[in-house]
Formats: C-alpha cells, structure tokens, sequence
C-alpha cells in the first residue's frame, strides 16, 4: 500500500458517526415528552365564595350622627344626651335601620375619653362600623 492510500484510510477511520446518538437523542425526547403528559400537577385548589348581589344603599340607611362639641356634650337627633344614655339611643336608631353606620362629629377640642365612651357604646349596642369625623371648632 501506497502512503497515500494508508493515509486516506486513516482519515476515514477517524471521522466518527454521529447517527447512532441523533437516534439516542430523539428517543429520549419522545420519551420524556410522553412521560410528561401523563405527570399530575400539585396545585392549591381555590374554593371562591358564591356571588351576592350587592344592595344599593336605601334611604333607610342614613347614618346614625353623634355631635361632640368642645365641652363634651353628646348630640344625638338634635337632642342633648347623657353618656349612660348612648347605648339606649344608638341600640334604638339600629333597630330602626340595621345597615346604618354611626359617625361621631368631633370637635376638635372635645376629649377622645368621650370618643372612646361613645364608640364603646356603639359597640355595646351591636354596632360595629364606627367612623370618627373632625366637627367645626
């Protein structure tokens, strides 16, 4: 054998065929797509609350106004009311509309110890939705 023959074998002999991995390759990625599609995801199932219509706000639930002037007197429908006498007053104007909230009009110079007294009242009497507003001076 000539030089070049054996040389031109050599050559040949070293390149290396890349078909059997290309095989390999593409079975492994038929495999692992099909494996795939049959894995079950974990998720946080999300329990949503049903719809409730929401009512529009009626006449009828006109806030329940406490005045609080700068000496600590309590107002109530215009009428000058005791302390003890608060929870008696809001529990009635609940009754007679049960989605009304209380707003307690402040001054600014009252104490927030009557604040407090009438928004414990409030509560006492069932009304939970309790809102303070800054009065005139």
């Amino acid at each position: 054998m000539s030089h070049k023959k054996r040389r031109r074998l050599e050559e040949e002999s070293n390149e290396i065929d890349l078909t059997p991995m290309l095989d390999v390759v593409f079975i492994m990625l038929i495999f692992f797509i099909v494996t795939a599609s049959f894995v079950k995801e974990v998720g946080v199932e999300v329990v949503q609350p049903p719809d409730q219509e929401q009512q529009p706000p009626s006449e009828e639930a006109a806030p329940i106004l406490v005045d609080i002037n700068a000496n600590n007197e309590i107002w109530i429908e215009g009428r000058r009311i005791d302390l003890r006498s608060v929870r008696a007053n809001i529990e009635r104007l609940h009754a007679e509309s049960p989605q009304a909230p209380v707003i307690v009009v402040a001054s600014p110079k009252a104490s927030a110890k009557t604040f407090v007294a009438v928004a414990d009242a409030s509560r006492a009497a069932n009304v939970y939705d309790v809102s303070l507003v800054p009065g005139k001076q």
